[in-house]
């Protein structure tokens, strides 16, 4: 039976972050070989999780990555219990890697993610290692992979609960171009918009919310012709809130965000166009 000592228990609690005791006793499990330990803890993580399945995971954290170039990005939402969990170094690494794994690896599922390598490690033994070290429920919620003949901008709210992606139709935009496209991605973030331009909304949807608006009007009280206007002027405020390129811009209310994208044209000295968006909030269904 191997001796061990208190340094072995603190040299395993440094690799794993897994508690004191829970380090000793997989030490002495193992005959004092370190890696069996690590090994024995990241098995105590895998079985532990089967019996967390029906806790709720409400907290967690949105990490995301872009490549140097701009042309790709990947953001992924991972959950926990508790939100000390979350704004835990080690939680919070963990999603970091993981935003990095998918950018390089671009996997079609949470499945094919567990796979795939990390230095010597897979994710799934990385998961293992998380859930070794908290007693909690910890998922890979999702994820996504942008890729762009473009540019990509990130954007993550003080936080790490709201994150968001913006790609725009021209690469090698200068700095100045950049931070414009990032102030469009705080854009999103704040006021999330659910379309590029008014263009991109089918003539059905713009149809129903007429219908609806005229509707209420005529519920109130007005007469056909006018609760038809007054349809109208809230169909225009619809597309204002709800169109990106059509918001006030919220670091200056004196612009719409049209006009931020020209100035980005004006930077890049090419028309720049908004192509997508994508924006993760916790826990969103």
């Amino acid at each position: 039976m191997a001796n061990i000592t208190p340094m072995m228990v603190k040299e395993l609690r440094g690799k794993t972050g897994a508690g004191m005791g829970d380090c000793k006793k997989a030490l002495v499990d193992s005959d004092g070989n370190m890696d069996a330990a690590i090994e024995v803890l990241r098995k105590k993580g895998a079985a532990s999780a089967a019996k967390r399945a029906d806790r709720a995971a409400n907290e967690g954290t949105i990490a995301s990555k872009t490549s140097a170039d701009g042309k790709i990005a990947a953001m992924v939402e991972v959950n926990s219990e508790t939100d000390f969990v979350a704004i835990n170094q080690g939680f919070v690494d963990f999603a970091a890697k993981l935003a990095g794994i998918i950018l390089e690896n671009n996997p079609n599922s949470v499945d094919d993610l567990m796979k795939l390598t990390y230095g010597n490690d897979t994710v799934e033994d990385l998961h293992n290692d998380i859930l070794a070290k908290f007693s909690e429920k910890i998922e890979i919620r999702r994820f996504d992979r942008m890729v762009s003949e473009g540019y990509i901008a990130s954007y993550i709210h003080a936080g790490s609960k709201l994150a968001v992606l913006v790609e725009v139709s021209k690469p090698g935009l200068p700095d100045s171009a950049r931070k414009l496209v990032r102030d469009i991605a705080m854009q999103v973030a704040a006021m999330n918009p659910q379309f590029i331009q008014r263009s991109d909304i089918d003539e059905n949807t713009i149809a129903k919310e007429k219908e609806i608006y005229k509707q209420v009007a005529i519920d109130e009280g007005k007469k056909p012709d006018i609760a038809e206007r007054i349809a109208s002027g809230k169909l225009e405020k619809f597309f204002t809130e709800q169109c990106l390129l059509e918001q006030a811009f919220v670091k200056d209310g004196n612009k719409s965000i049209k006009d931020v994208v020209k100035e980005v044209s004006d930077d890049a000295g090419d028309e720049v166009k908004i192509l997508s968006f994508k924006r993760f909030y916790l826990g969103e269904s």
